[in-house]
Formats: structure tokens, sequence, C-alpha cells
């Protein structure tokens, strides 16, 4: 069995329940998309870059409607969360040519969830040899590029 380890991720996932407030909510009532890093405004939900990717490209999709469980969403809001992650993957390809995707949802703390109360679901490319030693050893990712280059790469296929 393969075991998968994310100890960067410690510091955030103590730390997230010390901000008052949803992150994710916040970053919607702000204002400012591109600060934000949010690529798209759909009816039912909104795309974002995740502040702390695993790899380039590593983007969510959240519902506006705050709830912490799938079964909360009605028919509307689950297809166009899933719609809009088939775009998703589709622009990520075209744009990076990763070697895979990890898509999925992480309900509760116990399932590996930052932040718990918002559902959101993770889009993550990966190329072969991704995780590589400096994640093992110095307990890094090597991203080959900030999250405003990212951004630019991407806002141009929501536009």
């Amino acid at each position: 069995m393969e075991h998968i380890w994310t100890p960067w991720r410690y510091t955030y996932i103590t730390n997230v329940d010390r901000v008052p407030g949803c992150v994710f909510c916040m970053l919607l009532e702000n204002g400012d998309d591109r600060s934000n890093l949010i690529l798209y405004r759909g009816e039912l939900c909104f795309i974002v870059l995740n502040l702390y990717p695993y790899t380039s490209g590593h983007l969510m999709v959240i519902p506006y409607q705050h709830e912490h469980s799938l079964a909360a969403f009605d028919v509307a809001t689950t297809t166009e969360m899933m719609e809009l992650t088939k775009r998703t993957q589709v622009i990520l390809q075209g744009e990076y040519s990763p070697d895979g995707f990890n898509m999925g949802l992480n309900l509760g703390r116990a399932a590996g969830a930052g932040v718990k109360e918002h559902l959101h679901f993770h889009v993550v490319p990966r190329w072969i040899g991704d995780a590589n030693f400096m994640t093992s050893i110095a307990e890094t990712r090597v991203l080959p590029e900030d999250l405003t280059q990212t951004y630019e790469r991407l806002i141009k296929h929501f536009i």
C-alpha cells in the first residue's frame, strides 16, 4: 500500500478554524475577484484557485450556498458544480497538459477538509513524478509558477 503524506498542510489545517467566518463566503463578499483568485462566477457556483495548491492549476468549484454536506444541495446546484468541474478539466488539460487529475470532495475534518463547513470540489492536475523527493524529505512543494501566473493563464478561458 502506498501512503501519500501532506505535512506542509498541517499549519493551514490547524489554523483555519481560527479565522472568523467562512473563507469562501468572505471571498465572495470582498468583490475583488482578481486579488481573491476567483476565475469565474456562475449562477450557483464559482471557481477559485486554491491558495495552498498541491500542483499548479489546482482549483476549486464551490457552491455559493454555505453548506457542509453534498446532500444539502439541490439538483440545479450539483448539476452546475459538475458541469463547471468538467469545464475546468478541459481548460486545464488544454493549458497545462497534465498526465491525469485528482478530483473530489473532502467532507469533514477526518476526510481531510481544510474548510469543513463550506463544501468545495477540488480539481488537481497531476503529472507523473510531481510528488518528488522535496515533498518527502523537505516537507516542501515545488510549484513551477506562482498563483498570479496561474490566474493569468486560466482567466482568459473564463471571460
